[in-house]
């Protein structure tokens, strides 16, 4: 029979090796998909602290893209995470700065959050698992069972509404948000997404896009807190007019050696010559084409 001691040793070291051993099971002696999470920051040293103490110890790598904070973002990033890898931001604007962090992340699956505390770090195992069940890209929803938001007004939220409506009708799929920022996708379907804008509609972009190149997407209930700190820099009028403008140039899209092939009510296709004969490596290591 165990002392007490030695129980809680073996407890202890039940709690240590848990996770391998979980982890050990699920995938039966393949590759374990390495983990990173990307956060663009400006000026958020205030926020920090309801963010980075909550993403789960098994996350193998935390990215933040500070945009040149005038505050202490980056000291306090530092002293709450001792492992963050801090990276200064290419460009200007919220793409920019995910672009920068998404180049620089050496995870297999990515997922990327706010700085705010809006995003709620605990369901970062929702979107992994989506990813793991099969799919290419999980991105969030506010308007499925389950999520919800406490930073939304009616007018922002009949607008993305409106835009939501608009994709489905253009290039078909069933989303139900659109200008939400908390996604997760495996790495090697950023070439497929191939972003290029520098604002707000840079989630709306990669939305569409991951529409067009045929990934399978799996929509994670969510919910959005208000934001803890400050002020959110969203301006309704002039970023919902650049989302409109990418949903309208989207559609309109048709060089670069890509072929849109429209369908309704199914998966849509993206072929793209630059790509066809292009290999990644898969999650057990092996590398296998783009389709």
């Amino acid at each position: 029979m165990l002392t007490n001691t030695e129980t809680k040793a073996t407890g202890k070291k039940w709690q240590e090796n848990k996770s391998t051993y979980l982890t050990g099971l699920l995938f039966n002696g393949k590759q374990i998909p390495k983990i990173s999470v990307v956060i663009p920051t400006l000026n958020e040293e205030k926020n920090l602290a309801h963010v980075l103490p909550k993403i789960q110890e098994w996350v193998d790598e935390v990215v933040l893209v500070d945009g040149y904070s005038s505050d202490q973002t980056v000291n306090v990033a530092r002293e709450l995470c001792p492992t963050i890898r801090v990276v200064m931001q290419e460009g200007r604007g919220k793409g920019a700065a995910l672009r920068t962090g998404f180049a620089a992340a050496t995870g297999d699956i990515i997922v990327m959050m706010d700085a705010d505390g809006s995003t709620d770090p605990s369901e970062i195992p929702l979107f992994i698992g989506a990813l793991l069940a099969g799919a290419d890209f999980a991105k969030g929803s506010r308007f499925l069972q389950g999520g919800g938001t406490h930073d939304m007004p009616l007018h922002r939220q009949l607008g993305n509404l409106g835009f939501v409506w608009m994709v489905r009708l253009i290039f078909g799929g069933k989303y139900t948000d659109l200008c939400y920022g908390y996604n997760a996708f495996w790495k090697r379907v950023l070439p497929l997404l191939d972003l290029d804008c520098s604002g707000f509609e840079v989630e709306t972009m990669m939305n569409v896009r991951a529409l067009k190149a045929g990934l399978q997407i799996t929509e994670v209930p969510s919910f959005e807190f208000a934001r803890v700190f400050g002020k959110g820099r969203l301006k309704a009028i002039p970023d919902g007019w650049r989302v409109l403008k990418t949903i309208f140039n989207e559609a309109v899209r048709r060089g670069e050696g890509m072929i849109f092939i429209p369908v309704t009510g199914g998966r849509q296709r993206l072929a793209d010559s630059v790509l066809e004969t292009e290999t990644v490596p898969d999650v057990d290591g092996e590398e296998k084409d783009i389709p």
